[in-house]
C-alpha cells in the first residue's frame, strides 16, 4: 500500500461523543467517573501567542511541522515497536468479522510498513500494573523480533513499560536500541492525583471491585499518580547507557465546553502546565526532548482525531496543523539519520 493510500484511507475520525476515562493515557473505553474540577478557573496557556513567557518550558515548538506527509521518509535499519497506552490495544474486534477492527495505531502502522519499516505492534494488558505490562512487552518482542535489535515507539503509558522493561528486567533475548516516547507520564499525572483524592480511600475498594468485576486489571491507576512516579519509578529506574532516548510533548488551547479533555486539561493546567489533556509537557521530558506539539491532544498523537474539529477549523479557512501519520513517518526518519 503507498503513502498516500494509507493517508487517506484513514481520514475518518473519533466522533466527538466518545468518552474516556478521567485517568486514561491511552484509548477510549465507557467507564465514566463524574467528577468536576475544583474551581471553574484554569490557567490558558494559548498557542496562539508565540511570546508568552509561559511557553518557555515547552522547548522547540511544534506547529504544522507534520501537517502532510512528505515525499520521502527515510528507513531505519531496527523494526519499530509500537508500544501503546493505557487501557491500549493493537487490534479490537467488536463484532467477531461482522464489523472493521479498531487499531489502536490507525493507520500508523499500514503506513511505515509502506515505507519499508518492519513493525511490530505489541499488546501489553490494558489496565495491569507497569510490571505486568513490561513483562508481556517483553515476551512480545522477543517472540516476533526472534533477536533482532529494535528501536521502540511508544505512546502514553507504554513509554512506562519500555522503560521499566529495558531497566529493570533487561530481557536476555531482547535488544533495544532506542525508545521514542510521546506523550508519556514520566512525571505523573495532576490529574491522576486529582481523580483519587475526588474518589476517597472509602469508595476506592469499592472501584476496585466493579473494574475488577468487568474483567480489568487496577494495578495501573496508582502508578501514573506523580508522587508514584517521581519517588518510586523514577529512583528505582535507571536509563540505561546502550540505549538512546528520546520524547515528545503536546500542549493544546482550552478545550471546548463538550470536550472530553475539558476538565482533566484545566486541573493538569493548574498544577503542571501546559498538556495535551492527559499529560502535561514536563512530565512528558525523557532523554533528548525533540519538542511539543502545538495545539495536539493526547488521541491526535495516535490518529484518533475529533473529525467535527477539524471541520469547523476548515469553514473557518484554517487547514489541519497535525497529521498523526506524517509524525510517525518523521520519527522512523529521525532514526534512521541516528543511524537506528
Amino acid at each position: 500500500m503507498s503513502l498516500h493510500r494509507c493517508a487517506t484511507s484513514h481520514r475518518t475520525r473519533l466522533p466527538s461523543c466518545i468518552v474516556l476515562p478521567p485517568w486514561s493515557c491511552g484509548a477510549h473505553s465507557p467507564l465514566v467517573w463524574n467528577v468536576q474540577p475544583r474551581s471553574s478557573s484554569s490557567r490558558s496557556y494559548s498557542s496562539e501567542h508565540g511570546n508568552d513567557p509561559r511557553l518557555k518550558e515547552l522547548g522547540k515548538q511544534i506547529h504544522d511541522e507534520y501537517a502532510a506527509i512528505k515525499e520521502h521518509y527515510a528507513t531505519p535499519k531496527h523494526p519499530i515497536v509500537l508500544a501503546h497506552g493505557l487501557l491500549g490495544f493493537a487490534e479490537l474486534r467488536l463484532a467477531g468479522g461482522w464489523l472493521p477492527a479498531i487499531h489502536y495505531w490507525r493507520g500508523i502502522t499500514d503506513a511505515l510498513k509502506a515505507n519499508g519499516v518492519e513493525v511490530i505492534t505489541a499488546t501489553v494488558p490494558p489496565s495491569g500494573s507497569i510490571e505486568q505490562r513490561a513483562e508481556r512487552l517483553a515476551r512480545g518482542i522477543s517472540e516476533v523480533a526472534q533477536g533482532k535489535s529494535v528501536n521502540i515507539v511508544a505512546h502514553s503509558m507504554g513509554g512506562l513499560d519500555a522503560r521499566y522493561m529495558v531497566s529493570n528486567l533487561q530481557p536476555k533475548n531482547v535488544d533495544v536500541r532506542s525508545l521514542v516516547t510521546v506523550a508519556s507520564p514520566h512525571r505523573g499525572s495532576a490529574f491522576a492525583d486529582y481523580i483519587f483524592e475526588e474518589i476517597g480511600e472509602d469508595r476506592l475498594p469499592s472501584i476496585y471491585k466493579f473494574v475488577k468485576g468487568v474483567g480489568m486489571d487496577t494495578g495501573a491507576f496508582e502508578q501514573l499518580t506523580r508522587r508514584y512516579m517521581t519517588e518510586k519509578f523514577n529512583p528505582k529506574t535507571p536509563d540505561d547507557p546502550q540505549v538512546r532516548y528520546f520524547s515528545y510533548g503536546a500542549t493544546m488551547d482550552q478545550p471546548p465546553l463538550f470536550s472530553i479533555f475539558r476538565h482533566s486539561h484545566g486541573v493538569i493546567a493548574n498544577v503542571e502546565g501546559p498538556n495535551d489533556g492527559l499529560v502535561s509537557v514536563t512530565s512528558s521530558k525523557w532523554g533528548s526532548y525533540k519538542g511539543t506539539l502545538v495545539g495536539v491532544s493526547h488521541l491526535d498523537l495516535i490518529n484518533w482525531t475529533n473529525r467535527a474539529r477539524w471541520t469547523l477549523r476548515k469553514w473557518m479557512g484554517q487547514g489541519p496543523t497535525f497529521n498523526a501519520i506524517a509524525f510517525y513517518l518523521d520519527i522512523a526518519d529521525m532514526l534512521a539519520k541516528e543511524d537506528l
